[in-house]
């Protein structure tokens, strides 16, 4: 699994390099994780409905091909893209949003920091607040897309939506708990823990 550093990137340019990247990839070519940031965008996904976004104000707001709602990505929250053969690890979509999430709860007890689940709302959260979001696309049995965990950004703009489409629901980041980890040591250690959890045996069902 090859691991690139893309550091501060754009949403629009890295969605399509995603893209292309997965259009074009064979039977063989290895899996990738993308680790990096994005200057402030909302990102409204295949579920989302405009009326989730409140008030962007001067953020802009990208119509997306990932699942789920709207969520916000910004500079200080570390994002892992998921470039994986779902089709070759023998797994399916809910085993790798299973797999992504216990990836981010495991960064987070790292901090000494309790990540909880929440059933049919993907993604993770602590004392209820939202910490990490998990959207996917699955293309040709491959995925693209991935995590995003909050290290220490601006939680404002979380303000401006409904998170996930969920009105009044609360945001959460590694620095609001206490935590005083670094945007690059946080994402050393979640491309740490998505290599564990990605190499792992299926689970029979």
């Amino acid at each position: 699994m090859k691991i690139r550093h893309l550091g501060r990137v754009a949403y629009e340019p890295t969605w399509r390099a995603m893209q292309a990247f997965t259009a074009a990839r064979g039977a063989a070519a290895a899996d990738e994780i993308w680790l990096l940031e994005h200057p402030p965008v909302f990102t409204l996904g295949l579920a989302g409905r405009r009326e989730h976004v409140l008030s962007p104000g001067g953020i802009p707001v990208v119509t997306t091909d990932r699942g789920g709602q709207v969520t916000y990505h910004g500079p200080g929250q570390a994002i892992a893209y998921v470039l994986f053969d779902l089709r070759r690890a023998g797994l399916g979509v809910k085993a790798l949003v299973n797999r992504l999430e216990s990836a981010a709860i495991a960064v987070l007890s790292d901090s000494g920091i309790q990540g909880e689940r929440f059933a049919g709302r993907p993604g993770v959260y602590v004392a209820g607040a939202k910490i990490a979001a998990v959207g996917l696309r699955i293309s040709r049995g491959c995925s693209y897309h991935g995590v995003a965990l909050n290290v220490d950004l601006a939680l404002e703009p979380f303000g401006r939506i409904d998170p996930c489409g969920y009105a009044g629901l609360e945001s959460t980041s590694l620095a609001a708990l206490g935590s005083r980890d670094s945007i690059s040591a946080v994402q050393h250690r979640l491309a740490r823990a998505l290599e564990r959890e990605l190499s792992a045996s299926p689970v029979p069902a």
